[in-house]
């Protein structure tokens, strides 16, 4: 059963998958909230688009590569977007990216998980948003962060997957921050580094 995670907790990714973790998806997923018509009939809801991406941060806390809706894979190819969805429409993950972490480059110390609003529309139109991680070998869901917490932000530093100790671990982050792309939240991801 996949760990719930909190603002701030950290679980061993590896202890989740029962063993050696080859590949994880990070699976974003949300909807646009619905809007009450004329006598609360005929309810509508926006397009929201939201992006999900992943930089790749080296020992030295610099970003080395980034995987986003403009770039869907990464230089080395360990790490791969499935595409931007723009409305945020259907069930389960909206967004995918793909990452294989024997490919990841020894010199990559974490991979930083955001989400943006391109649109500019704030979480307060967004409901149902999470992010999780699953076993990209066997489909289990090892851990999911409910990102559903309202309010006039346009983007959240999600969550950081790191190696420590031979081992790949996540960190839930959950931190608010505005901003249409991940450049705008640079200074904010640096001390979760």
């Amino acid at each position: 059963m996949a760990v719930n995670l909190q603002k701030g907790q950290k679980i061993s990714l590896n202890k989740e998958a029962g063993g050696t973790l080859n590949k994880i998806v990070m699976g974003l997923g949300w909807d646009a909230v619905k809007k009450k018509g004329l006598l609360g009939f005929m309810s509508k809801a926006e397009e929201i688009d939201l992006d999900a991406s992943c930089l790749l941060f080296d020992d030295n806390g610099t970003v080395a590569d980034t995987v986003w809706f403009r770039q869907l894979q990464s230089r080395d190819g360990s790490i791969q977007h499935t595409g931007d969805n723009r409305t945020g429409d259907g069930d389960g993950d909206d967004e995918q990216i793909l990452v294989d972490l024997g490919r990841v480059p020894a010199n990559i110390k974490s991979l930083v998980f955001t989400v943006n609003s391109f649109t500019g529309q704030n979480f307060s139109q967004v409901a149902n948003a999470f992010c999780r991680i699953v076993d990209g070998s066997t489909g289990k869901e090892l851990a999911r962060y409910d990102l559903s917490v309202q309010g006039n932000h346009s983007a959240q530093i999600m969550a950081k997957v790191y190696r420590h100790n031979g081992e790949w671990k996540m960190h839930a982050i959950g931190e608010n921050g505005n901003g249409r792309t991940f450049q705008e939240l640079l200074p904010q991801i640096t001390p979760h580094l």
